[in-house]
């Protein structure tokens, strides 16, 4: 077939950091055209520099045979190239279609341009079946919908080459089922699609041919008929990944956290939560499964002190939390790391990290009071040295750490938040989406972490939309549905059918 994409000797080097080496490979137009390998093996740097975000120190780029040099992202946009980027780029209160013509407004005779644009976008949705009203706000969208209205933006723009960066990591299995729907009508249209994604079953059910990048280089090539998730795996890391991770036999002690009638209502008096109970042991994994938004997010900002409940009672290791009639939470997550709570959130870029800061002042974030001499200073090269020494204890690559923590890739940020709050030695973790947007290596090494804290007696409450990593980790499963708990399972009584009418509001008899 002919190639839509070539890329010919692209090297890219952050400082000592090598990105991208000597990378050669090329995709065949009207292709569905996966990219695989560890996070910071080089594939969302190579994508950026096909997007025009960064240039390339060495190496060309051909689209349909002739070279072209590409030095942003408006010229990108210009010669049909799209990008889904992970974390999107939308404003939330705004319309899709004022979000749709963004940049491009066209000047005094905005109105009619309106009109125009809104009939051309209806017949897009219409034609690509994105279902999608160009007159709603996006901060009103589900998470599909606003991955529909990127894809939307870029259809619109004409692009000929998309480009989807871990498009299903925040989507349900069925807002992944239509996104595949719909890049299959994209590539009939003769289109390009070029997949990054860290779910090789995802690889395996919608490509044509995987590319592997594993340390910024490419390890090879081949068509997707002809390989298995094992093969392939064992390209990304190098060595074979273990499924079945070793666990001490459940045995419980006592209770950490009891929850009794928990309810929680917005300033509007919608109901988010409403009689949330259960109780969380010493040694265990509680996995709370469901659809996200059906109030696991809620739920765990309360418990990390992040939201305070409505009303309802909440013990920890035998206490009362200390809400005390409150209407804000201000002061509590320090109040409560201090108690030993910990808290991986759902998204480490809003709530985990702090881009613009390096490596070492992230991994003391919430924790830096603990660290001060009795002249209440830090000792920055103790904090060097721990840093260091968490770093290789995680396998955080690059392992320097002076970086910004915004150069590295999600799963190697992942890897930092959990070192953190592991370190802080709690005796309640609270874990949201642990592995959302990391690689198969990184979630086998994330897994192992969880399951030695269980093991060494800590209580872990566990949010995930990954029913297989629910099986993996969970001794009991809690299901929500509409902010209440509708079942609950032990893992020996594990059925997708079950737990998928239970996350659909069927309550367990």
């Amino acid at each position: 077939m002919q190639p839509a994409v070539e890329f010919r000797g692209i090297s890219k080097h952050f400082g000592a950091v090598k990105a991208n080496t000597d990378v050669n490979f090329t995709i065949a137009k009207g292709s569905i055209h996966g990219l695989v390998g560890e996070n910071g093996a080089g594939k969302s740097t190579l994508m950026s520099i096909l997007y025009g975000y960064y240039r390339a120190d060495g190496g060309e780029i051909l689209l349909d045979g002739q070279a072209r040099r590409i030095h942003n992202s408006q010229e990108a946009i210009a010669l049909g190239i799209g990008m889904v980027h992970q974390h999107f780029m939308l404003v939330e209160n705004m319309t899709v279609l004022d979000n749709v013509m963004l940049g491009s407004e066209g000047g005094v005779r905005l109105k009619a341009k309106r009109a125009s644009v809104e009939a051309e976008l209806r017949e897009i949705c219409a034609r690509y079946r994105l279902d999608v009203d160009p007159l709603a706000t996006i901060h009103d969208l589900s998470v599909g919908a606003q991955q529909r209205v990127e894809i939307l933006k870029q259809i619109y723009r004409s692009a000929s080459i998309l480009i989807l960066d871990e498009p299903t990591a925040v989507l349900t299995a069925q807002e992944t089922a239509s996104l595949f729907e719909i890049l299959r009508l994209f590539k009939e249209q003769g289109k390009t699609i070029i997949l990054i994604t860290h779910k090789l079953q995802e690889i395996l059910d919608i490509t044509d041919t995987v590319t592997v990048m594993r340390g910024g280089r490419v390890i090879g090539a081949v068509p997707t008929a002809g390989t298995t998730k094992e093969a392939l795996a064992n390209m990304m890391v190098g060595r074979p990944i273990e499924n079945n991770l070793p666990r001490a036999p459940y045995n419980p002690g006592a209770p950490v956290l009891q929850v009794e009638n928990l309810q929680l209502r917005d300033d509007q008096d919608v109901k988010l939560l409403a009689d949330i109970g259960f109780t969380l042991r010493a040694g265990e994994i509680v996995a709370i499964a469901g659809v996200s938004g059906n109030g696991q997010s809620e739920l765990m900002e309360i418990l990390a002190g992040m939201r305070v409940p409505t009303s309802g009672k909440l013990a920890f290791l035998g206490k009362d939390l200390p809400f005390n009639g409150r209407s804000d939470p201000d002061g509590l997550p320090r109040t409560f790391r201090e108690l030993g709570i910990a808290h991986v959130p759902e998204d480490r870029l809003r709530d985990g990290v702090v881009k613009a800061f390096s490596v070492m002042h992230n991994t003391i974030l919430g924790y830096q009071d603990k660290l001060k001499n009795r002249w209440g200073l830090l000792n920055f090269k103790a904090i060097a040295a721990r840093c260091d020494a968490l770093m290789k204890s995680f396998d955080v690559r690059p392992n320097n750490h002076d970086l910004r923590i915004g150069l590295l890739s999600g799963g190697n940020q992942q890897k930092v938040v959990i070192a953190r709050e592991v370190l802080a030695q709690p005796k309640l973790m609270l874990v949201g989406q642990p592995t959302r947007g990391v690689d198969i290596g990184t979630i086998e090494s994330i897994h192992a972490q969880l399951l030695k804290l269980r093991d060494e007696g800590v209580a872990i409450l566990l949010v995930s939309v990954e029913l297989e990593e629910v099986r993996a980790l969970a001794d009991r499963i809690l299901v929500m549905c509409g902010g209440r708990i509708t079942g609950e399972l032990k893992i020996e009584e594990f059925d997708t059918t079950r737990i998928g009418l239970l996350m659909g509001g069927e309550h367990k008899s």
